[in-house]
């Protein structure tokens, strides 16, 4: 534990900075790219693990509001990504192996996914809905979260909240590593993302350490992360294992896409390890 004279990043600029960037990229008029639904989302990562430090000092229906606020702009935004991320796997995966592209050209599950083009110049009705409802979410949280007053948090309190985050965090990387599912791989990402977010408010007890546990926390989110797209794009091409429908060229297409999650697997697992194994405690990795 730190000492008793020790003072964190303020959470409260922090949350209301998040919210506004985000703000400042929206439009209702304008399509938002790749880039923009990417970054709104890792906002509202950081906004709602934010929250989780507030737990024990904020009122329950508050937080529980401003939380599924950042939810549910993340929700909205989810399936706008999830499109442009399987076209581009398939995309590259067609690029890799043509000749199996060549025998699948009929599938089609692939050639819709394949087929999706961006919408450049007016939204759709469903996405321009989407964004008038983002918006209007984001502008009352930040109006409620900057009258709200947050001057004398409890800093041993919220260094409580983080040890619990990584506690959790040990727990799904152990889940994890004996049962890899894609499930218990998305819950160990997610969770390892909350850890790193709610890490940056520590900085300042030793920012030498805790930016290197930074640094390593990014890289396993973004080799889970990528082991999740591809679990992603098997299960919007509806693949199930054993079926007499599979053809000789999907069962190879998915086996293809199976051993690329393998190679971001072999790079999660000694980085987990040396951050979450069994007995390892916060204190022993930044000295918080």
């Amino acid at each position: 534990m730190p000492e008793d004279n020790f003072k964190l990043k303020e959470i409260k600029p922090a949350l209301c900075g998040y919210i506004m960037e985000a703000q400042l990229m929206l439009d209702p008029n304008v399509v938002p790219d790749e880039k923009v639904i990417h970054d709104v989302r890792v906002l509202m990562k950081k906004s709602r693990a934010s929250m989780k430090l507030l737990k024990t000092q904020m009122d329950e229906g508050s937080l529980k509001r401003e939380y599924f606020t950042f939810l549910e702009v993340g929700r909205i935004m989810s399936t706008w990504r999830e499109n442009s991320v399987h076209r581009k796997l398939l995309r590259d995966l067609k690029r890799r192996f043509p000749e199996l592209f060549s025998h699948l050209k009929d599938n089609e599950k692939i050639n819709l996914l394949l087929s999706r083009k961006e919408i450049i110049n007016e939204p759709s009705l469903e996405i321009k809905d989407g964004l008038v409802k983002i918006i209007d979410l984001l502008h009352k949280s930040g109006y409620r979260l900057r009258f709200r007053s947050m001057n004398n948090l409890d800093p041993k309190l919220i260094t409580v909240e983080l040890e619990k985050t990584f506690d959790t965090v040990s727990a799904c990387f152990l889940k994890a590593r004996n049962y890899p599912k894609s499930v218990n791989l998305h819950e160990f990402r997610k969770k390892t993302k909350d850890f790193l977010y709610q890490l940056s408010f520590f900085r300042s007890l030793d920012p030498k350490a805790i930016k290197g546990l930074e640094k390593r926390l990014e890289s396993l989110g973004q080799n889970l992360g990528k082991y999740n797209d591809y679990a992603g794009l098997i299960k919007s091409l509806g693949y199930r294992y054993p079926s007499e429908e599979n053809s000789r060229e999907i069962d190879e297409l998915i086996v293809i896409i199976k051993q690329d999650q393998d190679k971001y697997l072999l790079k999660v697992w000694p980085s987990a390890f040396r951050i979450f194994r069994p007995g390892k405690k916060l204190a022993n990795l930044a000295r918080i």
